[in-house]
């Protein structure tokens, strides 16, 4: 397990704070565009912001094999991801959508026990438990239990494949590969994507875009531009626990952000689904922790 640094702490709770204060750009700009437009458009930002700082480090476009096939896997699992979650503010608050999105704490650890064959602390079980408890409060209404979000749905399944793509970056960094150029490819992939279905499904008008340009702005270059490059070279300072609690708290920013300039406020149930599925993601890292110190323990026992 990577030793986790100062510097990857810093700049992955730099990741979250601009994350969270990302979903109330998104919820603004879908007043004015579609989904794939607002995908697309924010994601060709961030390769247009990620391009001269690709030639600068990497002293121009010379991409290993293992690079483009990294960074093509891993771009059409974000290119999914994020349109799921874009599609989701058609219908749900962006308080609600950033702790559902964080829900991919939960996934991570259910893949690798069905995918990875780990073994998986039944505190970790409990976690997961306790945040399948959290989202029911925060998305189901008990008076009507048979009525389920849409918008909620779709972040649910956006939270699939962000575990996804969390999992895939631990996988290649493990690989040594170069984590500018893999963000780099990364968004170049997602926005290809993106654009292609914004000209099939939509009519983008310029007017629109336009008018959601401060949102699309805000996205494209500090979410998608630097924030997902910090999680990448974070990412490489930091054990995959402590990486992924800082992560999550972008759920946290993005309910405060969401209070202070959209005055969304949530019922009172809603909070507690929030307080019960934030303290189920640390529970998890808790679990976490402890048990690759019993690792660790147990290897310096061996040797």
């Amino acid at each position: 397990m990577r030793r986790t640094k100062p510097i990857g702490i810093v700049l992955l709770l730099i990741t979250a704070l601009i994350w969270g204060s990302s979903f109330v750009a998104q919820s603004i700009g879908m007043q004015s565009i579609d989904a794939f437009t607002f995908t697309g458009i924010r994601t060709t930002l961030g390769v247009l912001f990620l391009l001269p700082i690709t030639l600068i480090v990497n002293k121009g476009f010379d991409f290993r094999k293992k690079t483009l096939r990294s960074g093509l896997i891993l771009g059409i699992v974000f290119s999914i991801a994020q349109n799921f979650q874009q599609f989701a503010f058609y219908y749900s608050t962006s308080g609600k959508i950033a702790f559902i999105t964080a829900f991919y704490m939960f996934f991570v650890p259910l893949f690798s026990v069905l995918f990875l064959k780990k073994k998986i602390a039944v505190l970790t079980w409990a976690s997961i438990i306790m945040g399948i408890a959290g989202l029911f409060l925060l998305c189901i209404d008990p008076s009507d239990l048979t009525s389920v979000n849409l918008g909620d749905a779709l972040a649910l399944i956006c939270a699939v494949f962000y575990a996804v793509q969390i999992m895939l970056i631990d996988k290649f960094l493990e690989e040594n590969i170069n984590g500018v150029q893999l963000s780099f490819m990364q968004f170049t992939v997602a926005a290809v994507i993106s654009i292609v279905a914004m000209f099939i499904f939509e009519k983008p008008v310029l007017a629109d875009i336009k008018t959601a340009a401060p949102s699309l702005l805000y996205s494209g270059i500090m979410s998608c531009g630097i924030a997902y490059t910090l999680q990448i070279v974070g990412q490489k300072h930091a054990s995959p626990v402590v990486a992924s609690l800082l992560m999550c708290l972008e759920s946290v920013f993005a309910v405060i952000a969401a209070a202070i300039i959209l005055k969304e406020g949530l019922l009172p149930r809603e909070l507690a689904g929030c307080i019960v599925m934030f303290s189920a993601i640390i529970l998890s890292q808790v679990s976490e922790t402890l048990s690759a110190k019993k690792r660790n323990q147990e290897s310096a026992k061996l040797s």
